[in-house]
């Protein structure tokens, strides 16, 4: 390969990749959400710290019983934790002692618990993100 090329295709392979770098910039600015949530991952509280005050519920949605768990007669509580964030929504839903993987009653606690919505957790008077725990319980009539 000539000198003058290998130039050039260094300079080619130099535009390139700036301009991917110059782009991953403009679609990921300081502010983007995926920043955002790693800041959140750092602030979580857990709910039974001193000096914070539980999130409250506002709005529940209740979870629905599938049809193969009544066919099952399948009945009982199924525990969870979750971070309410600051905007009262929670995430990082996890099943810490589970009722019914097989019939769906977990993955319907889970979809459910997702609904809901909070009035954030306090700590020092300020609204932060509060890693609680959720029983919720599935009882056939």
């Amino acid at each position: 390969m000539s000198g003058k090329r290998l130039v050039w295709t260094v300079v080619v392979v130099v535009c390139v990749m700036g301009g991917t770098i110059g782009g991953v910039v403009v679609v990921l600015p300081l502010g983007s959400p995926i920043r955002q949530a790693a800041a959140h991952a750092q602030e979580v509280v857990d709910g039974e710290a001193p000096g914070v005050t539980l999130p409250k519920l506002v709005s529940e949605v209740k979870a629905q019983y599938t049809a193969e768990a009544m066919r099952a007669k399948i009945e009982g509580t199924v525990v969870m934790t979750a971070v309410v964030r600051t905007d009262g929504t929670p995430m990082d839903v996890e099943i810490i002692k589970s009722l019914d993987a097989e019939h769906g009653l977990d993955k319907q606690a889970v979809a459910a618990l997702r609904q809901w919505r909070f009035e954030p957790g306090q700590k020092d008077g300020k609204p932060v993100s509060v890693r609680v725990t959720v029983e919720m319980h599935f009882w056939l009539k």
